[in-house]
């Protein structure tokens, strides 16, 4: 368990300096008990005060690293079982798995590369290649983890139970510092090592929770990812939530690291269902096989839905956005910044074939008719923009497009600015139908 409030007082300098951001040591020690606060922000605490309080003090799920450049995987790191609560902050990573004897090794591990969906203006991909010992050679799974290395840049996954195997591979691409799984019961030492060895973390795999707890214990080593051993979703869905509950609300310490989770589904639409099944319990990483971008798409959709902040809307740049080979007569459209109304109507703006503009209005990511109740999206904010805006030397015209739904601020806005105000359809799909009458 942490320690309370006051007994982390007793151990900061008590100057109440206020520069770690707080205004005394006592509410500064309550914010560390609360996990809102990290120790570093005090610049006076001692070495012994910070050796006793790091262990006391430290997220109760270990922040790991893997990876190398701009590729650099960070999971754990995790303060909280429900997102409404503070927000999750490091997504899970996906990783497609190959075996080391695959003829066609060099041509799956690129056809990762060219995984990416673009959705609300956000590029998602693959976030790296799980290599599998499929083989049980050393030079072979050495010479896998070579090629993948060579071929990709995303953060790479050694999988073997053999220590000699994974030595070699792991020795061949240290500086690409892989993940390493996994060490068990029966190989630990050896794989502890090899850890130690080329400075990589290490995946601990048991055979259930009370066997994973013990092993952990033993393994001695702090930069680890742990697997229950569970495959059955059920089973590893229960552990997951368990080891979630131990390590956040009981401060369970051999429980305090990413997990790692592996999908048996054979057939691709089950085995995505799967992974977003264990993705939302709490699983850092999840390995599959299936590399068709069609069951991925909803993959990345879900993860990415479950890791942005509740309480703050998705938004795009506030900024006039052409689309098509607009000139000095384009027509201009005015939307709200909020990334699922912007992107619907952009893409019905296009769908005109007609060159526009489409300026996203700064309303704090709010869709319209949200803005428009809490006072963002009004004739009042809208018309003195409107007016010195760039848009103003962009088009030789003075008319915009507003959505339907707000006609109401039409008045204000060409009051403030000067412009004539059109108004839309209620409904973007309806864009198409009302340019063909209107603009063309």
């Amino acid at each position: 368990m942490g320690l309370t409030g006051l007994a982390i007082f007793k151990l900061l300098p008590k100057t109440n300096c206020g520069e770690c951001g707080v205004p005394t040591c006592l509410a500064f020690a309550m914010a560390l008990a609360a996990g809102k606060a990290t120790l570093s922000q005090c610049p006076y605490v001692s070495d012994e005060a910070r050796e006793a309080l790091d262990s006391a003090t430290a997220p109760p799920i270990k922040l790991v690293k893997f990876g190398s450049g701009d590729k650099v995987l960070e999971i754990g790191d995790e303060q909280v079982i429900f997102r409404h609560d503070k927000t999750f902050y490091h997504p899970t990573g996906i990783f497609i798995e190959v075996a080391d004897n695959d003829a066609n090794l060099a041509a799956k591990v690129e056809e990762i590369n060219g995984i990416s969906v673009e959705r609300v203006g956000q590029k998602y991909e693959l976030d790296g290649v799980a290599v599998a010992n499929a083989s049980g050679s050393a030079d072979t799974f050495r010479a896998a983890a070579e090629a993948v290395a060579g071929k990709t840049d995303k953060a790479i996954i050694l999988i073997s139970e053999c220590p000699t195997c994974m030595e070699a591979a792991a020795s061949a691409i240290a500086a690409r510092k892989p993940l390493l799984y996994a060490a068990t019961a029966a190989n630990y030492e050896k794989m502890v090592e090899v850890a130690k060895k080329v400075a990589a973390p290490l995946a601990v795999k048991g055979e259930d929770l009370s066997s994973l707890a013990e092993l952990v214990a033993k393994v001695g080593y702090k930069e680890l990812v742990i697997d229950s051993g569970a495959r059955q979703i059920s089973q590893v869905i229960a552990d997951q939530t368990q080891i979630r509950n131990s390590s956040v609300k009981k401060r369970f310490r051999p429980f305090g690291y990413p997990t790692i989770a592996f999908t048996t589904e054979s057939d691709p639409a089950m085995e995505v269902l799967e992974a977003q099944a264990f993705i939302s319990k709490y699983a850092s990483i999840v390995v599959l096989k299936t590399v068709k971008t069609e069951y991925l798409t909803s993959l990345f959709s879900w993860r990415a839905n479950l890791y942005t902040d509740p309480q703050k809307p998705i938004a795009v740049q506030p900024g006039v956005y052409p689309y098509g080979a607009v000139n000095a007569d384009s027509p201009v459209y005015i939307t709200t910044n909020f990334s699922l109304t912007f992107y619907s109507v952009a893409g019905e703006v296009e769908g005109t074939r007609i060159p526009s503009y489409l300026i996203a209005f700064d309303t704090d990511g709010l869709s319209v008719m949200t803005a428009w109740a809490g006072g963002k999206f009004i004739g009042e904010a809208i018309g003195p923009w409107l007016k010195d805006s760039d848009i103003n030397q962009k088009v030789n015209h003075k008319k915009i497009i507003i959505p339907g739904g707000v006609a109401a601020i039409k008045g204000k806005i060409e009051e403030l600015s000067g412009w004539e105000v059109l108004v839309g359809p209620r409904d973007c799909t309806s864009i198409g139908s009302f340019a063909k009458l209107r603009l063309s």
